[in-house]
């Protein structure tokens, strides 16, 4: 009997981002496994051998999203001034989103049943930098952190989706400003 064939991390990432972009262009039910493994230069069994069947893939494609958005929270720096700290990671937020579209989109496409990794390290990330700036524990901080998190979501969401007027800089320039005199 044959060994069954290996792919690799490259592959599996290609695939990750077709899947990302053809979720968001034509819909999760639309997307064809076959055209997708084309699209990625492979075969059906790659994708059959990577993830098991499309359900898990779409779930890879959100958690990938998680695992990426954590580590660009985590990249953001601590300092002494806990309000600017929060600033940041609200752009760190912000930027994450525009440059990894696709992956956003997915991860926010579909009612979750069972946290992706990362996905609670993102929301606490936000917690977390919450309760250095107000000096709040974490049960009253949790709303705050919400509220910010809904500002921050809702305005991406809207220039995602170019409802947001104005050049790249006046929307980014907007969105500070809308995050400065929310906390």
């Amino acid at each position: 009997m044959p060994r069954p064939r290996t792919y690799d991390e490259n592959l599996r990432q290609k695939l990750l981002e077709a899947a990302a972009s053809t979720i968001v262009s034509q819909g999760e039910q639309s997307m064809s496994l076959r055209v997708l493994a084309a699209e990625a230069g492979t075969t059906t069994s790659a994708v059959y051998s990577l993830f098991g069947d499309k359900e898990a893939l779409v779930v890879a494609v959100a958690k990938e999203g998680f695992r990426r958005f954590a580590q660009a929270l985590e990249k953001v720096p601590r300092t002494e001034d806990p309000w600017g700290d929060l600033l940041t990671l609200g752009v760190a937020y912000r930027e994450y989103a525009l440059a990894e579209p696709h992956f956003y989109r997915v991860m926010f496409s579909r009612p979750r049943h069972e946290e992706a990794p990362g996905e609670n390290n993102t929301f606490g990330a936000l917690l977390n930098a919450v309760q250095r700036a107000t000096g709040l524990d974490s049960e009253t901080a949790q709303p705050e952190a919400l509220r910010l998190w809904a500002l921050a979501h809702g305005l991406v969401s809207l220039e995602l989706n170019g409802l947001i007027p104005g050049s790249a800089a006046e929307r980014k320039q907007g969105y500070i400003a809308a995050l400065r005199t929310s906390t």
